[in-house]
């Protein structure tokens, strides 16, 4: 059965009278399909998907993000990715089921595949744990990941969770420092890492996996440090101003790539992803494959530092770069032309003040 959001009411009832006009049985028994009558409200349907998508705000594609019927991590590993080995465990505690890791391979090249899931029906989303991660959970994507480095073989990341597990137990067992750790372990790798956040991404439990070389969004996914209800909640004490929350916090992938948080977004079918999963999990395998050719011709060094200036890069205008040849390992920051300009001439006012007191003196009498 098709779930619909809210504002879906019209696509609703235009695709109930589609599917009473295919059945060829009628009030008074077998009758013959009208397939024009199907072909103008198909049509209707496609315009007023148009109309609705095209005309989305920031709650409405939360609610989209976390469409119950959205594919998920596990569909997309079994649609791009070949001879995927499951593998479990952190070595410390047990197996999380809120993330699926192992390694497998896209156009023969072998790749470590992470991957936040939430589950596809309720006792699913239980074992999932509605795709919130406990710290076993990070401790085995550190633990894989090491050994990616190791093997140099490419991380790929599908993020889509609410946030990382809050329970008792998690804390008890170092919840805050696995999600640490897991980042630490993201900015320090010297292959590849590419992440496509594919529902929400929420919080540290979305950051922990998407410290990456190449941060990739679907046109309505979402990527936030709180939920828009948690923010709302925070702010004005009342969940209601949920959009209100939403619009503020910039946490669609158009607002993103704006802001230079994220490198890519990956438009998706008229409708939403969950209205044509294969083409969907079609154009993100292309988007990695690309990601991963582009990245093949450079050495360890050179992707590590890419990942490094990458972030310090956010919220500056140029970022961080090479101080010297001959010092490899460090960063400095390059501050852009105007800024040094206006610095200066803070420092240097008085300076500027007289000497634009002498040219208007002077221009006084000149003329006087």
């Amino acid at each position: 059965m098709k779930n619909y959001l809210d504002f879906e009411k019209e696509i609703k009832a235009l695709e109930s009278e589609v599917d009473n006009l295919k059945s060829p049985f009628g009030s008074e028994g077998i009758s013959e399909v009208d397939t024009n009558k199907i072909k103008n409200t198909q049509e209707q349907i496609n315009q007023k998907l148009e109309e609705i998508y095209s005309n989305l705000n920031s709650w409405q594609r939360t609610q989209v993000a976390r469409h119950e019927d959205r594919p998920r991590a596990n569909y997309y590993i079994k649609k791009i990715f070949s001879q995927f080995t499951l593998l479990s465990g952190d070595r410390f505690f047990g197996d999380d089921k809120s993330v699926i890791a192992g390694f497998g391979l896209i156009e023969n090249k072998s790749v470590l595949i992470i991957g936040q899931e939430k589950g596809d029906d309720l006792n699913s989303r239980i074992e999932r744990n509605f795709g919130m991660m406990r710290p076993e959970g990070y401790r085995k994507c550190i633990r894989l990941m090491k050994l990616a480095d190791r093997f140099q073989i490419p991380v790929i990341s599908f993020v889509d969770t609410p946030g990382a597990y809050p329970g008792i137990g998690a804390e008890q067992r170092g919840q805050a420092s696995a999600i640490a750790n897991s980042i630490e372990c993201c900015m320090s790798l010297t292959v590849p890492n590419i992440s496509i956040i594919i529902g929400e991404g929420g919080s540290g439990g979305a950051i922990a996996l998407a410290s990456s070389n190449k941060v990739i969004m679907l046109e309505n996914s979402i990527y936030s440090v709180i939920s828009p209800e948690g923010c709302a909640s925070i702010l004005w004490r009342d969940p209601s101003k949920s959009l209100q929350a939403a619009e503020a916090m910039k946490l669609t992938a158009k607002d993103l790539l704006k802001l230079k948080i994220i490198d890519e977004v990956i438009p998706e079918p008229l409708g939403g992803a969950h209205r044509d999963p294969e083409s969907i999990a079609t154009d993100i395998k292309h988007s990695i494959i690309k990601s991963l050719n582009n990245f093949e011709k450079y050495s360890r060094d050179q992707i590590y530092d890419h990942r490094k200036a990458k972030f310090l890069k956010i919220g500056r205008d140029q970022g961080f770069s090479k101080s010297s040849a001959l010092d490899e390992g460090s960063l400095s920051y390059k501050e852009p032309s105007a800024e040094k300009i206006r610095v200066h001439i803070i420092k240097n006012k008085l300076v500027y003040i007289g000497l634009g007191l002498v040219l208007i003196t002077g221009f006084i009498a000149l003329f006087s």
